[in-house]
């Protein structure tokens, strides 16, 4: 299955989904990782709090990510990223090698409910 054939989801499977605004506070390069990426630390607000992961969002320079607010996905499993655990799924668009983070028009309380 590729990155277009998708099986068929319901609003269930959504609203299981915590999707929610954070602020990237510390970013560094992951030196484990065969395929380059960063190490993040994200403030999502008072009810989930700090989350780190492995994001492979190399096409911004690692200045640029701090303070920038993103969207993650704060409560599927972790997964173990060259030895780093991985604890969110930071969400971008997908244009050939480059990766857009998805944002908000505006600066927004971190925690924000993305639906």
């Amino acid at each position: 299955m590729n990155n277009l054939e998708k099986e068929d989801a319901n609003i269930q499977d959504f609203i299981k989904l915590n999707i929610v605004l954070g602020t990237i506070l510390n970013a560094s390069i992951n030196e484990k990782a065969k395929i380059p990426a960063y190490i993040l630390t994200i403030d999502f607000g008072i009810k989930v709090g700090l989350k780190n992961t492995s994001a492979q969002i190399t096409n911004y320079s690692l200045n640029e990510l701090i303070g920038k607010q993103v969207v993650g996905i704060c409560n599927l499993p972790s997964k173990n990223v060259a030895g780093f655990v991985s604890e969110v799924l930071v969400l971008g668009a997908m244009s050939g090698k480059k990766i857009n983070l998805l944002q908000a028009d505006e600066p927004l309380e971190n925690g924000t409910i993305i639906g």
